[in-house]
């Protein structure tokens, strides 16, 4: 996995809502994280969400919107977050089949999933990205590492 590097602009990206709608990287808030991960209802991927869920109120006072980006399609994302109480976006990169995490240099072709990659975008450029190996989930330590760094 080669990630984007920090400093870099944000490739322009198209990704589909859990109710169909089309949200482009010119329409995304001045700070996000951008978070990639395998597929909806497995086990690491809902244990990294659930997390960030138990985060969201800290995100958000520090003015940071979370969209978490998985090639799964959008009515299974839907029916996931609804599941898991998410309440943050989920966003769709179905199709083209994972052109965005190929465009941010987390896609594995041979399984057609995305990787574990995290972003934060300030103002259309990345401030930080970081990533963790296949059955691995990224500590909240290395979120809160990362806001601080751009603080």
């Amino acid at each position: 996995m080669k990630l984007l590097v920090p400093g870099t602009r944000v490739p322009d990206f198209e990704l589909t809502t859990t109710h169909g709608e089309r949200m482009t990287s010119a329409e995304m808030p001045a700070s996000y994280l951008l978070v990639f991960y395998p597929f909806a209802f497995s086990r690491v991927c809902t244990a990294e969400l659930r997390e960030l869920q138990e985060h969201l109120a800290d995100m958000h006072d520090r003015d940071v919107e979370i969209f978490g980006v998985s090639v799964d399609h959008k009515f299974a994302l839907r029916a996931y977050a609804e599941q898991e109480g998410l309440e943050f976006a989920l966003l769709a990169d179905f199709w083209p089949h994972g052109a965005t995490a190929q465009q941010f240099g987390c896609f594995d072709a041979d399984a057609g999933r995305a990787l574990r990659a995290t972003y934060l975008v300030r103002k259309g450029r990345i401030v930080d990205a970081f990533s963790s190996a296949a059955g691995e989930a990224r500590p909240w330590s290395r979120y809160e590492q990362a806001l601080e760094r751009a603080a």
